[in-house]
């Protein structure tokens, strides 16, 4: 899986080294930190591509991100699409859930999924998030959920 900075410059390291790495710089800092995980998706003629965020947040102090990009030709519906993308999302929160829990980093996995029942995305929200809380995560929709809308909204091509 590759992985980026916002300004694009590639992350070596595996993910969860370079979690980690960014972790200690931060707390050597003093900054306290919340990370926030969230996908969002953009369907293009017969491609989806997905982007996953793990956005550190510095409690006063801005934050940034780490960026995965990822297309696909699967075709899905909007319930499995928006599913999809809690699923990768959990994925990555699983992966680094142990390293969130020995530096004591708050987190939560965000779904770019409506509350509103008016729009479509909403068919998945219940699903999404029995099985966010099903995995042990906190976790957010809209509009709370600005790690996926917003975050990984800006950087879906």
């Amino acid at each position: 899986m590759l992985w980026r900075k916002f300004n694009g410059d590639p992350i070596e390291l595996p993910i969860a080294h370079a979690v980690e790495n960014a972790i200690r710089r931060e707390t050597e800092k003093g900054y306290h930190l919340k990370v926030c995980i969230g996908t969002d998706s953009q369907v293009k003629g017969i491609e989806t591509e997905f982007a996953t965020v793990i956005v550190f947040l510095r409690e006063g102090h801005g934050g940034f991100m780490f960026i995965h990009n990822e297309k696909t030709k699967t075709q899905y519906t909007i319930k499995e699409r928006m599913l999809v993308e809690v699923a990768k999302s959990i994925e990555i929160a699983y992966e680094l859930c142990q390293l969130f829990t020995k530096y004591d980093v708050d987190m939560e996995v965000h779904a770019d999924i409506n509350t509103n029942p008016h729009f479509k995305s909403n068919d998945a929200l219940k699903e999404a998030m029995g099985y966010i809380l099903g995995m042990g995560f906190a976790f957010k929709a809209k509009p709370e959920a600005f790690a996926s809308s917003s975050c990984a909204n800006k950087v879906v091509n």
